[in-house]
């Protein structure tokens, strides 16, 4: 038994071996992926469609205990191919992920603010627990990862309150839409929708000439400006996201630190970009790219330290978005200290109004405890799931 684990490990570099050592992880996380399975997430109220996916793919979906809605399936089964999946009844996600979407508590109403959207199963999750209810904005600097975010939103039909901008998280600073009710500005002598210029109306996929013309203008012209920050650029918005109505300076309206207690988001998720050491068959596949490229993505002191710089910022700006008494979650899909718990060390440092929360539902989640207290790991031996770091802080007003 012992020989066939030994040579089921892969030949990871010894640069790579320390680099484990140093954050306490045991290599034979990385061997061969048998032990952490496939998961799933079916659409709400879908349940009964599981039988249909038992028969196409001839094995039975195991429910996942303490993430509701979660399936496992053996790790070799593809999904993309199945009639469900085509059909927008099931997603693939890992029930990591799906736990950091979870510690978020989404409540009918909130306003939530996904700054790091793509590709989109997270933001899915959050338009699901929704339902008929608030908004949700999904923020992402690729433009077109931002535009497959869009294709997997229309596709389980979840657009109706949803809006996404292509943006630099880091910088992203509008408020939640609100539904502007013009006969009350009118009756306060303010100007009505009649007078507005630059409305939107409902989304379509099929711009004015202009309107293309102009925002491709626009990144062109901000791409030529190193270190300028772009305005975001709105690639879609459903009937009910709080668009429809609004002129352009309403919308593109930055939010004032003094107002954000009013004005900001009930609950933000941050699931910032990283190294992604945490995520077992993302590391395996350097197997086939090469094992220099591990030394350039992942061990690279440089782009480390430039992605902890992102990190902190990407949180600091989405903490910075949050209403008094909102929630917001920071996770990654690394399983190192320096883009984790320093992560949160520093950021709590700076900002003496965000404050840890224990995340309650955790208590029968199969994780451990960061080198922090209340901070969350998942891994695969501990959890049968990818790696994924969660903290979640709340604002106290001061």
């Amino acid at each position: 038994m012992e020989a066939t684990a030994e040579s089921a490990l892969l030949p990871l570099p010894e640069e790579f071996l320390d680099f484990l050592r140093e954050n306490g992880l045991d290599p034979s996380i990385y061997s061969a992926t048998e032990s952490v399975p496939r998961y799933i997430r079916v659409k709400p109220g879908n349940e009964a469609c599981l039988q249909e996916l038992e028969a196409e793919i001839k094995s039975k979906p195991l429910k996942v205990e303490w993430l509701p809605e979660f399936y496992s399936l053996p790790n070799d089964v593809q999904i993309a191919n199945t009639s469900l999946y085509k059909q927008g009844q099931i997603y693939g996600i890992d029930a990591a992920s799906g736990a950091a979407v979870s510690a978020l508590n989404i409540s009918a109403g909130d306003h939530v603010l996904d700054l790091c959207a793509a590709p989109g199963a997270k933001l899915c999750m959050i338009l699901d627990f929704l339902g008929d209810s608030g908004s949700v904005t999904g923020v992402d600097v690729s433009q077109h990862r931002l535009a497959a975010c869009r294709t997997l939103v229309q596709k389980y039909a979840l657009g109706n309150r949803c809006r996404l901008f292509v943006a630099d998280g880091t910088t992203f600073s509008l408020v939640p839409a609100k539904h502007h009710d013009c006969i009350d500005k009118h009756h306060a002598g303010e100007s009505t929708c009649e007078e507005k210029v630059d409305v939107f109306g409902e989304w379509t996929a099929r711009r004015p000439w202009k309107e293309r013309k102009r925002a491709a203008r626009q990144r062109k012209l901000g791409s030529a400006m190193i270190g300028s920050v772009q305005p975001p650029e709105i690639i879609f918005y459903g009937q009910n996201s709080g668009v429809v109505g609004l002129s352009k300076d309403e919308l593109y309206q930055s939010v004032q630190n003094s107002d954000v207690s009013d004005f900001g988001y009930d609950k933000v998720l941050v699931d910032a970009e990283c190294t992604h050491d945490g995520s077992v068959r993302h590391i395996q596949k350097f197997e086939q790219w090469g094992w220099e490229t591990l030394q350039q993505r992942v061990m690279n002191a440089e782009r480390t330290d430039s992605l902890t710089l992102l990190q902190l910022k990407l949180l600091t700006n989405g903490f910075r978005l949050l209403k008094v008494g909102g929630s917001l979650v920071y996770s990654t899909c690394s399983l190192t200290v320096a883009q984790n718990e320093d992560i949160v060390e520093r950021f709590l440092q700076e900002n003496a109004s965000a404050v840890l929360q224990e995340v309650d539902a955790a208590k029968s989640w199969p994780c451990r405890c960061g080198r922090i207290p209340k901070t969350l790991r998942f891994d695969p031996s501990t959890s049968q799931t990818s790696g994924l770091f969660v903290a979640k802080f709340t604002k106290l007003a001061l």
